[in-house]
């Protein structure tokens, strides 16, 4: 398949699209975007291939991806802007904003242990239908009243899903005007500054989004337990429906996110400018570096790596996954995608594409494209 990379490239950064076209020759790539933004200036914005497995609609500059759990990562962008405000406090209880939570020996898990993974709620252990991740209400109510799989605090256990329903939960009862996570980046974040994300998509633009084709076998989980049972492996652990409109219009802040690389990659930009946004300053540095603090690392119960949290993000380390920079944060999504943030280097960028891998961290298209884009700073 003969490839053409189109967008643009700072000069000195011709190495990056080079990558890209070796993603198609090399790696089964079929179509994918990359961005990269330096203290607000865009040094890379290219992409390439075709938005379904039919070559027959090309990736455009206005194609746009589901980008599953990098998602994550705008979701810890909106609650970083209502602590901002004085609305959230992550060191305070859940229960604090949202009583009900307290249910089931949960009254002291604070905020930043929930967005870290650390609540004991990977998923919900007992029957229910897919279906249901589609009723915030019921789904609100259940897990508000499940007990911990695990002692909050000791350590965390990734949640796929059920990261949205509590964030979501908590920024709605936080917001002056109650807006949900999808409705305050339509109102605040996303649409007065033209980024092409979104959580809960209107239908008109749903022809936009590129086809995602499912990886050739799922990703490994490591050895059985009961907490990646409940997050991963019950017939209800996820909403199903991917792709189909109930799926595009749905708001599930932690895994049906669809944007560009572009619109990702400025929105972390913010973690990269230490609150700047958009040539403003969105967020005051203090919160960011609350937002950004190391919470949790070691051993995760869900996903059979060691990671190091922040409220909300994946924090880098050593692991070079977004890079060689420790302190850069970021998050990936399921198959591949990734957004990230270093704050040493005010760098931010994002990965997105429609054919998945067998990954969930540390895909080796988006590192190749990060290594490159490093390599030509």
């Amino acid at each position: 398949m003969n490839i053409e990379v189109y967008g643009t490239l700072a000069p000195g950064f011709e190495r990056v699209a080079e990558v890209l076209e070796q993603n198609f020759a090399e790696r089964n790539e079929l179509g994918a975007a990359f961005t990269l933004i330096r203290n607000g200036e865009i040094l890379v914005d290219i992409h390439a291939g075709y938005a379904d497995r039919r070559f027959a609609q090309p990736w455009t500059r206005r194609t746009i991806a589901p980008v599953f759990s990098t998602g994550k990562a705008v979701v810890a962008l909106v609650v970083a802007w209502l602590a901002d405000q004085g609305r959230l406090n992550y060191d305070a209880p859940v229960a604090s904003i949202w009583p009900e939570f307290a249910q089931a020996g949960k009254e002291t898990i604070t905020l930043a242990q929930a967005l870290s993974h650390q609540a004991g709620l990977p998923g919900y252990p007992t029957g229910m239908e897919a279906s249901d991740w589609f009723d915030r209400e019921l789904m609100e109510s259940r897990f508000a009243a499940m007990a911990p799989l695990w002692p909050p605090g000791e350590g965390s256990g990734y949640h796929p899903v059920s990261y949205g329903v509590i964030a979501d939960a908590v920024v709605r009862r936080a917001d002056e005007k109650n807006r949900t996570i999808g409705a305050i980046l339509r109102d605040v974040l996303c649409g007065p500054h033209n980024v092409d994300f979104h959580i809960g998509m209107p239908e008109s633009d749903h022809h936009r989004v590129a086809e995602h084709v499912l990886p050739p076998r799922p990703p490994y989980l490591g050895t059985f337990n009961e907490y990646r049972s409940a997050a991963f492996l019950k017939p209800w652990s996820s909403p199903g429906r991917r792709g189909a409109v109930i799926w595009r219009s749905a708001e599930l802040p932690a895994a049906n996110g669809h944007g560009s690389a572009n619109a990702v990659a400025r929105l972390m930009s913010v973690f990269a400018q230490n609150g700047r946004y958009e040539g403003a300053v969105l967020l005051a540095p203090e919160t960011v570096q609350a937002a950004l603090k190391p919470r949790v690392s070691g051993l995760d119960k869900v996903l059979p790596f060691d990671l190091s949290f922040a409220a909300g993000v994946m924090i880098n380390r050593d692991s070079a996954a977004f890079g060689p920079e420790p302190q850069t944060v970021g998050h990936y999504g399921f198959g591949g995608s990734c957004g990230f943030a270093d704050p040493v280097r005010g760098l931010s960028g994002a990965y997105v594409m429609n054919r998945q891998m067998d990954v969930l961290v540390g895909d080796i298209r988006a590192k190749a494209l990060i290594e490159a884009a490093y390599g030509c700073l």
